[in-house]
């Protein structure tokens, strides 16, 4: 009887903490990367803010070559969506969404995620004058855990998981404006 009692106590305090972990642990986190871009902020506000041209410098639009890919609306305007379906676990299905315009200074998208997991995050795209031909770009993610689910974050890096995805994408951008 005492074992027993022993093992329930156990038991409890192993569930019980964790959950008592994750209602205190941090359930948001944010990702940014930036650099400069050799061209002016007209020009390179007209062309982050179509979802389309993500082909071209997203490491995730070009992870799977077999991806199919399907849009609703007008690019560059809001409510546009960009919708992804891929057998690849490292893609998966979701969409994208243009939520916002500061015409020239920012973008706003929500990212729905539906497959292998599911998600919505904001993220964002701001250009910032760096001289007369000379752009800041950053491209940013916001996202939020639910408890208890937020208890992955004290294990899990965001910064170092999608900042490196982030700066080849940034890097690429620079590549296709400068040419």
């Amino acid at each position: 009887m005492k074992i027993l009692k022993i093992a329930l106590i156990a038991l409890a305090t192993l569930i019980a903490v964790p959950l008592v972990v994750a209602a205190i642990a941090k359930k948001d986190y944010s990702v940014e990367r930036s650099i400069t871009i050799n061209k002016p902020r007209a020009q390179v506000f007209a062309f982050v803010k179509l979802l389309k041209n993500q082909d071209q410098y997203s490491k995730w639009a070009t992870m799977d070559p077999a991806m199919k890919k399907t849009f609703t609306g007008t690019d560059g305007t809001i409510g546009f969506i960009s919708a992804w379906d891929s057998q690849d676990p490292n893609v998966g299905v979701g969409e994208q969404e243009i939520k916002g315009i500061t015409e020239g200074e920012r973008l706003d998208f929500e990212l729905r995620f539906k497959k292998p997991f599911e998600a919505t995050d904001k993220a964002y795209m701001i250009t910032e004058s760096a001289g007369e031909k000379a752009t800041l770009v950053k491209w940013g993610f916001n996202g939020h855990m639910k408890y208890p689910m937020n208890l992955m974050l004290l294990f899990m890096d965001f910064d170092k998981m999608l900042g490196g995805d982030l700066q080849i994408g940034l890097d690429n951008l620079k590549r296709v404006l400068e040419k």
